[in-house]
């Protein structure tokens, strides 16, 4: 589940779900607004997969490592740059 293959897609991923979560992180946001926002758009066309809360924060710890977000003072998820 963690990276595509034959029988996952992209959007299953959590690196497709990864990818996502850093097109919708415009400004830094709070975990609870990003998953609203997330949580509007998963399953719809635009990004065709539902995921879980939880899944969304195996994907943050991902970026995290991977050091594409980072996190504000003021506990906010923000792009590095």
């Amino acid at each position: 589940m963690i990276l595509p293959d034959k029988h996952i897609t992209i959007s299953q991923s959590l690196l497709g779900l990864g990818g996502y979560i850093l097109t919708v992180l415009d400004s830094p946001q709070t975990i609870d607004e990003l998953w609203q926002q997330l949580e509007k758009t998963l399953g719809s066309p635009k990004f065709p997969t539902k995921h879980t809360f939880e899944n969304m924060i195996l994907a943050l710890n991902f970026l995290y490592m991977i050091r594409a977000i980072d996190y504000t003072p003021e506990g906010k998820i923000e792009t590095c740059a």
